[in-house]
C-alpha cells in the first residue's frame, strides 16, 4: 500500500477574528462602559470549542466560535480555520442573533453562475481558500452590528491514515487574543481497543499544560480535553496577549490482536488490514536525482544532507543506486549493488561529490533507472523475494531531451509496465506537480511536494522512512462472489510497515448474516493469506456505542474513501473514461455533501438588508488558481493578503506590474510611465518563438507630456512562431490570423477556437483565456467605462496564470520574472505616507529604498478586483527589472 500523502488530521484555528470598522449610517452611540478582557478592536471572542469525533479512525469535526461586537460602531469579522488538504468540508453556518444563515453544497459550474450573479450585482462578500504545506485555509467575513453576536460553525470530515504506526491529530492552534472559554475536545472510539493515546502542546511548558490537560483511554474509548484558563492563555502574568500560537498534537494507535479488522453497520461495512511482526523485504532502490543548475546551492546541499542520512538506514539486504540527470544522465555504479558496508561508504563519497550543472531531462534519467531496475531483476542480480523503487526528485521541467510531459508519462508507464511504484517528489514550486502526480499515480505511487525550507532535508528523509520498510508485495483482497458491492480499491503493489490498508464496501443483501475476506501477498520469506471470518450480526451489536457514532459513520467512510479514489483515478482518465469518473465523483459528493474539486459550498447572508454570496471551494495542489478566491480583509499589511502557490504576474490599470512570489508570501510592483502609443515588450522566448507585446493609451483629455497623465495598455499583441499564429486584442475586437487565414471576433461574443496547441476562450464582455499547449496560459481581461465618460477610455489587464513551459531564456519586463529569483525586505520603517511604510529591499544585487502599497487583482474580471499587497520599487523598476524600462520599447505591436 503506499503512504498516505498525508497521514494525519490536520486543523488549525486561527480563531482571532480580524474585525474593521465598516462605514455606516449613523448609529445611536451605545452607553459608555468597561469593555471585557479580551477585547481587540471592540469584538470580543468568548468562546472557541473544537470538538474532534472519531469513531473507527473516521474523524468527524466541528469548529464553533461564538463572538460579540462591543464596539459603538458596526465591525467586519472575519473567521479563520485550517483545515487538512485531505479534509471535505460538509457543513457551515453563520447565526447572527440567532438567525443561522447556512451554507449549501451544489456542482461547481452551478456555483459559479450563482456567484457571478451576485458579483454582477454587487452583493459578493469573501470567502478564501489558500494552499500551505498540509493545510487549506476557509475565511469568511460577516458585518456584524453594534451589540450583536455572531456564531460561526464549520463541520469536516476525514479518514485518519495510520502514519509510522500510529494515527495523529494535529491542530495549529492560534486564536490571537485572550478567548474567555477556549476548549479543545476529542472522543475516540475504536472497536479494536485503543493501545496509546498521548496528546502534547509546543506553546506552553508541561508545568501548565498538566493543570489545563486531561487524557484518558480504556478499552474502546479515549478522551483529551485542553481548557485553558484565561491566566494559563497569557503570554506572561500581566500580558493581554495569547501564547496559543503553536501545535497541539494528538497521537494514539489501536490494539492489533489480528492482522485484519472487519466492522459492518447498516449494510456497509469497512476492513482494516495492518499485520504485525512480518519480516521486511530487501528493497532494490534507484534514486533519480535532477542536479541541473537550478538545483544550485541550498536544494543540493539539503539533498546532499537527505541522502546521507538515507544511507545510513539502509539494511545489507537492499541493493541501490543514483542516477543524476541534467542534460545529460549519469550514475554511480553500471547497475544496482549490494548495501554493504563497503559500498555504502563509496556511495557516500558519491553523494559527497553532487554538484549541479546543465538543464533538466527528467525523460532519460527516469528510462535510465526503469531500465537498471528491469536488468537487475532478469539478470537474477538482486532476490527473488525483494521488492523494486523507483524514487525522483526534481524541482522543475523537462527543457531538454523528450520535454512534452505526456509522451514522458507515456514511456515511463510502457517501461515500467506496472511492475514496480514510482515516487516523485517535487522541490518547490515551480514546476509541473499535476504532471508529477499524474505520471506517479498511473505507476502505483505518489508525488509528493517538497517545500523550500530549512527542513527541506528532514522532509525527504520522512518520506524515505514511510517506503523503507516493505513487508508485503501484489496485495489482493478478496470476497466471496455475489457477497459485495461498490468495492473502493482493493489491490495494492505494496504494504509497508507502520501504514494501513483500508478497504469499504456495499453488502449485497440485507439478510447476510457472515462473509470472508481473505488478504492475499508475498512476504519476505513465502506467500501469505490472512483470513477473518466476519459475523455481520455480531459485528453490529458490537458497534451499538451510540454516544461515540455519529450517523452513518461507515457509510460516510466508503463515500469519502470512493470519492477520493475515483478523484484519483480521474487525472490519468481520458474521453469518456473521464466523463463518467466526473460524473460517480460528483453524484457522491452531492449526496453526502462534501465540498471536492468538483462541488462548492454557497453561503448566502446578510448585508445592509442585502444578500451577500460567498463561495468555498477545494483547491489542488497543482496550484492553478480557483475562480472563487478573495482577499482576506485586514487591518495590517503583513497580513492582507494570502498569495497563490504558484508564481502568478500581471499588468492591470494604470500599467501596474505585479509579480507574485509564493515562496516569500509577497508580491513586489512597478510602474512604467510612457507616453501614449509606446509598444512595451512584456514577454519574448526566443527558444519556443513566443511574443507579447503591449501598446499604452492614456485618458481622453490627458495631454502627452502631463506629469498627473494616467496610461493603461490598449492594444496587446500576441506571435507564436512556431504556430504561426498572431493574435491582436484591442477594446473592440480580437483578431486571430493562422497564417494568411484572419478570424475576426467582438467582445460581445462568447467563443472557443481551438487548433493544434492552441485554445482561445473569449468570454462575453469579461476576458480572453488564451493556452498554448500544456503550461502556457494567459487571461486578457477587458475593463470598460461608460462611453461617455469625459476622461476615461475602455482598456486591457494582461495575466499570466501558467508559464512552466516558456524556457530558462524568456524575457521582457514580465517574462524576466518567471525564473526564479530572491530578494529580502528590512528596516521597515514609517514612510512619508503613515499607511504606507518604506523599507529596504535587496534585489538582484541592488539596495532599493521601496514603499508597502496595494494594487488591485482583476484577474477573476473587471467587476471582481481583489486588493493585492506589494512592496513598490520606485522609478520605473529601477534596479528590479534587468537594465532601465527604455530597453524594453519597441517599434510595433508586432
Amino acid at each position: 500500500m503506499a503512504p498516505a500523502l498525508w497521514p494525519c488530521l490536520v486543523l488549525a484555528l486561527l480563531s482571532g477574528l480580524v474585525a474593521s470598522g465598516i462605514p455606516r449610517s449613523p448609529l445611536r452611540p451605545l452607553e459608555k462602559r468597561s469593555l471585557p478582557e479580551g477585547v481587540v478592536n471592540g469584538i470580543e471572542v468568548y468562546s472557541t470549542k473544537i470538538s474532534c469525533q472519531v469513531t473507527s479512525r473516521f474523524a468527524h469535526n466541528v469548529v464553533t466560535t461564538r463572538a460579540v461586537n462591543r464596539a459603538d460602531t458596526a465591525k467586519e469579522v472575519s473567521f479563520d480555520v485550517e483545515l487538512p488538504k485531505t479534509a471535505f468540508i460538509t457543513n457551515f453556518t453563520l447565526t447572527i442573533d440567532g438567525v443561522t444563515y447556512p451554507g449549501n453544497i451544489k456542482e461547481k459550474e452551478v456555483a459559479k453562475k450563482q456567484y457571478e450573479k451576485a458579483v454582477s450585482q454587487g452583493k459578493t462578500a469573501g470567502l478564501v481558500k489558500a494552499s500551505g504545506r498540509k493545510l487549506e485555509k476557509f475565511t469568511v467575513s460577516v458585518n456584524v452590528a453594534a451589540g450583536s453576536k455572531v456564531t460561526f460553525e464549520l463541520t469536516y470530515e476525514e479518514l485518519l491514515k495510520r502514519h509510522k504506526g500510529k494515527y495523529e491529530m494535529y491542530l495549529k492552534v492560534q486564536p490571537k487574543q485572550l478567548v474567555k472559554h477556549f476548549e479543545i475536545n476529542a472522543d475516540i472510539f475504536e472497536p479494536q481497543g485503543i493501545s496509546t493515546l498521548d496528546a502534547e502542546a509546543s506553546f506552553i511548558t508541561n508545568d501548565l499544560l498538566g493543570s489545563a490537560l486531561t487524557k484518558s483511554f480504556s478499552g474502546k474509548k479515549g478522551h483529551v480535553s485542553f481548557k485553558p484558563s484565561l491566566d494559563q492563555q497569557r503570554s506572561c502574568p500581566t500580558c493581554t496577549d495569547s501564547l496559543l500560537n503553536g501545535d497541539f498534537t494528538i497521537t494514539y494507535d489501536v490494539n492489533r490482536e489480528s492482522p485484519a479488522n472487519v466492522q459492518v453497520v447498516n449494510g456497509y461495512f469497512v476492513h482494516f488490514f495492518a499485520p504485525q511482526g512480518l519480516p521486511v523485504m530487501p528493497k532494490n532502490v534507484v534514486f533519480v536525482i535532477d542536479v541541473s543548475g537550478s538545483m544550485s546551492g541550498r536544494k543540493i546541499q539539503q539533498t546532499r544532507e537527505a541522502l546521507l542520512k538515507i544511507l545510513d538506514d539502509m539494511k545489507e539486504a537492499d541493493y541501490l543506486n543514483f542516477i543524476l540527470f541534467s542534460g545529460g544522465v549519469t550514475t554511480w555504479k553500471d547497475s544496482l549493488v549490494q548495501a554493504t558496508p563497503e559500498n555504502l561508504q563509496e556511495a557516500r563519497t558519491f553523494v559527497k561529490s553532487i554538484r549541479e550543472e546543465g538543464m533538466t531531462n527528467i525523460n532519460d534519467g527516469l528510462l535510465r533507472g526503469i531500465s537498471m531496475l528491469n536488468k537487475a531483476r532478469e539478470e537474477h542480480r538482486v532476490p527473488e523475494r525483494s521488492t523494486s523503487i523507483l524514487i525522483m526528485l526534481t524541482d522543475g521541467d523537462a527543457n531538454t531531451g523528450e520535454s512534452r510531459p505526456e509522451k514522458i508519462q507515456e514511456n515511463v508507464r510502457s517501461a515500467i509496465g506496472g511492475k514496480f511504484p514510482l515516487y516523485n517528489l517535487g522541490f518547490g514550486t515551480n514546476l509541473n506537480y499535476n504532471f508529477l502526480e499524474s505520471m506517479a499515480l498511473e505507476n502505483h505511487g505518489l508525488a509528493r511536494r517538497i517545500y523550500e525550507d530549512s527542513d527541506a532535508n528532514l522532509q525527504l528523509q520522512g518520506f524515505y522512512e514511510e517506503v523503507a520498510n516493505p513487508l508485503l508485495t501484489d496485495v489482493e483482497v478478496e470476497y466471496p462472489e455475489n457477497a459485495v458491492l461498490d468495492l473502493t480499491q482493493n489491490s495494492y503493489q505494496h504494504f509497508y510497515d507502520g501504514s494501513e490498508m483500508v478497504v469499504a464496501g456495499r453488502l449485497a443483501g440485507e439478510d447476510m448474516r457472515s462473509f470472508k475476506a481473505d488478504v492475499k501477498g508475498r512476504g519476505a520469506t513465502n506467500d501469505l493469506t490472512f483470513t477473518e471470518e466476519v459475523d455481520v450480526g455480531e459485528t453490529e451489536a458490537a458497534l451499538q456505542e451510540q454516544q461515540y457514532i455519529f450517523g452513518d459513520y461507515i457509510k460516510r467512510l466508503w463515500a469519502y474513501l470512493t470519492i477520493e479514489q475515483l478523484l484519483d483515478r480521474r487525472k490519468n482518465a481520458h474521453g469518456e473514461e473521464k466523463e463518467a469518473l466526473t460524473a460517480q465523483a460528483l453524484d457522491l459528493s452531492l449526496k453526502y455533501h462534501f465540498v471536492t474539486p468538483l462541488t462548492s459550498m454557497v453561503v448566502t447572508k446578510p448585508e445592509d438588508n442585502e444578500d451577500r454570496t460567498s463561495i468555498a471551494d477545494k483547491p489542488g495542489e497543482g496550484g492553478h488558481r480557483a475562480w472563487a478566491r478573495s482577499a482576506v480583509p485586514s487591518m495590517a499589511y503583513q497580513t492582507s493578503y494570502q498569495p497563490p502557490q504558484t508564481p502568478y504576474y500581471y499588468v492591470d490599470g494604470d500599467p501596474h506590474f505585479i509579480i507574485q512570489v509564493p515562496e516569500k508570501d509577497d508580491a513586489l510592483c512597478f510602474n512604467i510611465d510612457e507616453a501614449p502609443g509606446t509598444v512595451l515588450r512584456l514577454i519574448q522566448d526566443p527558444v519556443i518563438g513566443l511574443t507579447v507585446n503591449g501598446q499604452i493609451i492614456g485618458d481622453k483629455t490627458s495631454s502627452p507630456d502631463s506629469k498627473t497623465r494616467k496610461t493603461y495598455f490598449g492594444k496587446l499583441g500576441i506571435v507564436s512562431t512556431s504556430l504561426h499564429l498572431f493574435m491582436e486584442v484591442t477594446t473592440e475586437e480580437i483578431s486571430l490570423w493562422s497564417g494568411t487565414v484572419r478570424d475576426t471576433f467582438g467582445w460581445l461574443d462568447t467563443v472557443t477556437v481551438t487548433q493544434e496547441g492552441l485554445k482561445v476562450t473569449i468570454n462575453r464582455k469579461k476576458n480572453m483565456v488564451v493556452s498554448l499547449g500544456d503550461g502556457v496560459t494567459f487571461v486578457v481581461v477587458l475593463h470598460q467605462v461608460w462611453k461617455k465618460h469625459p476622461d476615461h477610455q475602455d482598456f486591457l489587464g494582461f495575466y499570466v496564470l501558467d508559464s512552466h513551459r516558456l524556457s530558462a531564456q524568456t524575457h521582457g519586463l514580465l517574462g524576466q520574472f518567471f525564473h526564479p529569483f530572491d530578494f529580502k525586505v528590512s528596516d521597515i520603517r514609517p514612510g512619508s505616507d503613515p499607511t504606507k511604510p518604506d523599507a529596504t529591499m535587496v534585489v538582484k544585487n541592488h539596495r532599493l529604498t521601496v514603499t508597502r502599497g496595494s494594487q488591485k487583482d482583476y484577474g477573476k474580471g473587471a467587476s471582481v478586483g481583489t486588493k493585492v499587497a506589494c512592496w513598490f520599487i520606485h522609478n520605473n523598476g529601477e534596479g528590479l527589472i534587468d537594465g532601465v524600462h527604455t530597453d524594453y520599447i519597441v517599434p510595433t505591436l508586432f
